[in-house]
């Protein structure tokens, strides 16, 4: 059958299509477990310090084809009052950073002196993330007091959860004096974005098994009892939970070639799936099958905010409506998946669509995950203006990236409501009330629609033939403005089409947008500006990692063996 096209940036580009993203083969979290299983990557705990108050550190490496890597974790005892989600909390329960190779006592120290203070320490080359965690308190007790009693803690307790530990950040790329992305960009396990992240937290989750543990066992031991030893099963269950504020979001709108990226690779797949002329009999067991397992993700995915709890009723409707299409579907008949998607985009709202979009990529590895090799960037080339570029040219990006933006009316408040800017505290991003709050001298330039809509009236009178370089003499405000312009001619998914300074913004759709592209499941928000999320859960740990459970364990009740 012929080619399909990639789908409009006009249609996926919008904030709360974005917002509707969920995970894909191409998630960060599974491009690193497929990778780690098919070269036989292999894992050790080297140290485990912690003595009978919970304060200590412990060292857990991770062995690829040529490089070594270690989590150097530190458990601290925190009073309960002092422990805090937010970005301004100074004390955690745990502290994490990953090492570059294997670190010796030197490194131990010198690192105990920084990591725990986290923001207020400094860390080398030889670190590449920087990371914290605190206890998910009730669960924590539960699953102590319990294996302490010689029980199994409740599975539906920690369902009901997911975690035992959420980290409150995970710095890399020269956060704190760690190694700059540049410094590892060219070994092959971090050529995607975020591995060295995503290895931190596959490697934290495994400690924080082995410390719960290790706290049972003191308190048994303290009571002259024996503790169970937590069944890999409900240790396997457990991920780890991540708390995202408004620190995520800017990271979209400051990275445009790499956003497109990402976005980009999904949509390759998108199509390349779509594409397909027929369908196997085994892609399609496979596909369904995961649909059945993606319901159950569903059924026991809640939120007490209101965003999420309509969302969630929109989507669960989706499902009923795809059990009912696909009862009377035969996915084996030419361009089987292509219609499926039509009918969704036809029948369901956007988390609907986006679901089944990501789903129909599942059994299609061989022509997906080749993608994860395409969404990392080199920045470089895109700094730098092409400044012979005509006045014409300019005028017609911007008529087809920004003609949403155009058609705006920015003199209206309700449309430049909200303004971003940095803290002074702690220097993390914020969004504030324009018209409410002193902080218009202090916005950050992450309104790119407004700033085009004021570049194309900068540009209105100047004669088509002129070059771009006269135009900044005059106008070197606008140096920014044409930058983005003229990388989204190149780069067709790197800028959100939607106004992110109205005060209708949520940027909890920022948030979600990032997550998916993490793996991230059960999303959670707290506002519109906040959420929880899990990582891992239900994946292999690292000592059970195999080429037969990968992938799929993102499913809940994942398969045995890879398809």
């Amino acid at each position: 059958m012929a080619e399909i096209a990639f789908r409009d940036p006009n249609l996926v580009m919008r904030l709360k299509r974005l917002g509707s993203l969920h995970q894909s083969r191409l998630s960060f979290m599974r491009i690193l477990t497929r990778r780690m299983a098919r070269e036989g990557w292999t894992f050790e705990r080297r140290a485990f310090e912690i003595d009978d108050d919970g304060v200590g550190h412990a060292v857990y490496t991770a062995h690829g084809p040529e490089r070594s890597y270690s989590l150097v974790a530190f458990a601290h005892d925190l009073p309960a009052e002092q422990r805090s989600d937010r970005v301004i909390a100074e004390a955690w329960d745990c502290t994490f950073t990953l090492h570059d190779g294997v670190p010796g006592s030197d490194d131990i120290e010198r690192l105990s002196r920084n990591i725990p203070y986290q923001e207020a320490g400094r860390v080398t080359g030889k670190e590449l993330s920087v990371s914290r965690a605190n206890r998910s308190v009730r669960l924590w007790e539960h699953v102590v007091s319990s294996l302490a009693s010689g029980v199994q803690p409740d599975a539906r307790q920690i369902d009901a959860v997911g975690y035992l530990m959420r980290t409150t950040a995970v710095y890399g790329s020269g956060k704190l004096g760690a190694a700059d992305r540049e410094m590892i960009a060219n070994r092959p396990e971090f050529a995607s974005p975020f591995q060295a992240e995503m290895l931190s937290v596959f490697l934290t989750r495994w400690f924080v098994t082995e410390l719960v543990q290790h706290m049972a066992d003191v308190r048994a031991r303290q009571t002259g009892r024996e503790a169970a030893k937590l069944s890999v099963d409900l240790a396997r269950s457990m991920g780890i939970g991540n708390s995202t504020g408004l620190g995520m979001a800017p990271f979209l709108l400051n990275h445009p070639v790499l956003f497109n990226n990402w976005i980009m690779a999904r949509e390759k797949a998108i199509q390349a799936v779509r594409s397909v002329g027929r369908a196997s009999a085994s892609e399609v067991e496979l596909f369904l099958e995961l649909v059945e397992r993606g319901k159950t993700t569903i059924k026991t995915w809640h939120s007490d905010h209101p965003i999420q709890i309509e969302k969630l009723a929109s989507l669960r409707e989706d499902v009923e409506n795809v059990t009912r299409h696909l009862e009377d579907t035969d996915l084996s008949e030419p361009g089987a998946w292509n219609a499926l998607y039509q009918w969704s985009e036809a029948n369901l709202g956007e988390e609907g669509q986006e679901w089944i979009a990501s789903l129909m990529t599942e059994p299609y590895g061989h022509l997906v995950d080749g993608f994860a090799d395409e969404m990392a960037a080199d920045n470089t080339a895109t700094f730098r203006i092409a400044g012979a570029m005509t006045i014409a040219d300019l005028r017609a990006i911007l008529e087809d990236v920004y003609a949403w933006a155009l058609n705006t009316d920015w003199a209206r408040p309700e449309n430049r409501a909200r303004a971003w800017y940095v803290s002074e505290e702690k220097l993390e991003p914020r969004l504030g009330e324009r018209f409410e709050e002193p902080i218009e001298d202090y916005e950050q330039p992450l309104a790119p629609g407004r700033d085009a809509a004021q570049l194309y009236t900068a540009v209105s009178h100047w004669p088509d033939e002129a070059q771009i370089a006269d135009f900044l003499l005059r106008h070197p405000e606008c140096r920014h403005t044409v930058r983005r312009t003229q990388i989204a001619k190149r780069a067709p998914y790197a800028e959100i089409r939607d106004n992110t300074i109205s005060d209708q913004v949520l940027p909890i759709d920022m948030l979600r947008c990032k997550l998916s592209f993490f793996g991230a499941t059960k999303f959670d928000p707290r506002s519109d500006r906040w959420v929880r999320i899990c990582m891992y859960g239900n994946a292999p740990l690292p000592f059970e990692l195999t080429g037969d459970n990968a992938d799929y364990w993102v499913f809940p009740n994942a398969r045995e063996t890879a398809a």
